[in-house]
């Protein structure tokens, strides 16, 4: 199929205003625009392809970052923005700096999506996919409107100040297959993905932050008839003081240290993974209350990045000092102490803003390229970034928000930002991102559960989220105490890790629930998880 772009370029100069037009056909493969601009500041960039969507297509449009919920779409949906979040609640929690909610316009109109750095439109078993290979230069907003048939490509880049050769766009187009398309775009950015599937067990979703080291000790030993050598021992958030102060842990919790815990995980042949946000302080942090010109300053003061925890507020990365502490911190966890894997939590922080000098995507993309270099070959499980900024520089990445412990939380919870704790996204998730296991990283789609207490989900509901992560992903990861497994509840986590090596052949996903088709043990099976 060959396309027409009209593309433009909006900004001003010295003399005024400047304005910069062309159109080029969009084919099969890469499709670069390069044009050559006189110095000015940029106000747009945009691009539009004529597009016809039938009824019987479903749309995909990435979300901003890691969190964000986006399921497949039809023509008559839309995508929900801040509209009906009274403003003191957004000002109170910060449910803005979540996503992209600031930077993005969301019109309160249904048949209109719109999402980041790649967007497909799938008919049955075809994908017409249209994905940027470079974010540097902007954000790629995608935007469709179904009532106007058109596509409209954007650049996040208003402000950036330029002279000489640009790039106006640099995305990939094609036509197939899901295998073919996804594999094309892949190769043209050039990412190789090396980590090997990764099991074992996260602290966080049964005693979030009340862990210390006697109730790490017995998850532990609970994990000895379940777990093999080298599966992974994850403490998460609640080590810590307060987020920001990473050099000691909580003397209270863990009166022996963070070194002496990983020596002890290491004993029972397992790796040790720590949770750490390494660009955010919490309020009530020795951090923040120190340093409070280490942080991104917005009007005068530090930036709010949302209500977690007593608030907290993005540390500026380019100062020389908030280098250096983040490197040392890293630098203690991973190579004194000993931890083999960093779970790095709250990454958009780094990068809420942008620059005349650099694009907000550009600055994230150079934070994670930053955090790889620090943490040299050691893992890094990345969270709470946006999505393509972590390709090529973390081993594993989240691909959704984090599940809950009941289906879809209250229904007043329902009404507020994309990138909410529910479960019912994080499975929609791991269907519309699936593309990304195995290319981008090893996708991580939370942890699953098989314990009775401390839970609502239902049985059938927790047994097709274990399916689902096993099949789909390639981080599996339970957030149970194991010491407290039945027989029935042992051999349950047995086949699901079985079905772990199986070989997805196919999975689509409608009303009637998701169908996978794969291959395991030389047999070709299929199965269907949460029938509607």
């Amino acid at each position: 199929m060959i396309m027409l772009c009209k593309w433009e370029i909006k900004g001003i100069g010295q003399t005024g205003k400047i304005e910069k037009k062309g159109s080029c056909e969009v084919t099969e493969g890469e499709n670069r625009i390069d044009t050559a601009v006189p110095a000015m500041e940029l106000q747009k960039v945009q691009a539009v392809i004529l597009l016809s969507v039938s009824e019987q297509e479903r749309i995909f449009m990435n979300g901003y970052q890691t969190w964000t919920a986006c399921p497949e779409y039809s023509c008559t949906d839309r995508i929900k923005g801040m509209q009906e979040i009274p403003s003191v609640l957004i000002n109170k929690y910060g449910f803005n700096r979540y996503g992209d909610y600031d930077f993005v316009e969301y019109p309160y109109q249904k048949g209109i999506t719109q999402g980041e750095t790649w967007c497909y439109f799938r008919k049955e078993n075809v994908f017409r996919l249209y994905a940027s290979i470079d974010e540097h230069n902007g954000y790629t907003i995608f935007h469709y409107d179904s009532h106007a048939g058109m596509l409209t490509i954007d650049r996040d880049c208003a402000g950036l100040h330029i002279e000489g050769n640009f790039t106006v766009f640099d995305f990939y187009y094609g036509e197939g297959s899901e295998q073919h398309v996804f594999d094309e775009w892949f190769s043209l950015m050039k990412i190789q993905r090396h980590s090997a599937k990764l099991y074992g067990y996260s602290s966080w979703y049964n005693r979030y932050q009340n862990i210390n080291e006697e109730a790490m000790r017995q998850d532990m030993e609970g994990c000895t008839e379940i777990f093999q050598k080298n599966d992974l021992f994850q403490i998460d958030d609640g080590w810590e003081k307060y987020v920001g102060d990473w050099l000691e842990a909580d003397s209270d919790k863990f009166p022996n240290g963070m070194k002496k815990m990983a020596d002890s995980i290491h004993a029972k042949g397992y790796r040790a993974g720590l949770w750490l946000a390494p660009f955010a302080a919490e309020e009530k942090s020795e951090l923040y209350r120190s340093h409070k010109d280490w942080f991104v300053q917005e009007k005068g003061q530090p930036v709010y990045c949302g209500s977690n925890w007593s608030g907290f507020y993005a540390l500026d990365f380019d100062k020389s000092e908030v280098q250096a502490y983040i490197s040392k911190a890293l630098n203690q966890v991973l190579n004194e102490w000993g931890y083999d894997l960093v779970k790095l939590d709250f990454l958009y922080a780094a990068a809420m803003f942008g620059s005349s000098h650099e694009t907000r995507a550009g600055r994230m993309i150079r934070a994670m390229k930053f955090l790889r270099e620090v943490c040299g070959t050691k893992l890094i499980l990345g969270c709470g970034v946006p999505t393509a900024a972590a390709f090529g520089y973390v081993d594993y990445c989240r691909i959704g928000c984090d599940v809950s412990l009941d289906w879809d939380d209250v229904f007043y919870m329902r009404r507020f930002h994309r990138e909410r704790v529910s479960t019912k996204n994080a499975v929609g998730n791991i269907v519309s991102r699936r593309e990304l296991n195995n290319r981008a990283y090893g996708s991580d789609p939370d942890v699953f559960f098989l314990r009775t207490d401390n839970i609502k989900l239902t049985e059938k509901q927790k047994d097709d989220l274990a399916m689902l992560d096993a099949l789909l992903a390639d981080v599996f990861l339970t957030s149970d105490d194991p010491s407290r497994y039945t027989d029935a509840m042992k051999e349950k986590y047995r086949i699901y890790r079985h079905l772990s090596g199986a070989e997805v052949l196919n999975t689509s996903n409608d009303e009637n629930g998701i169908l996978i088709s794969y291959e395991l043990d030389g047999k070709l099976k299929s199965v269907r998880l949460f029938e509607q």
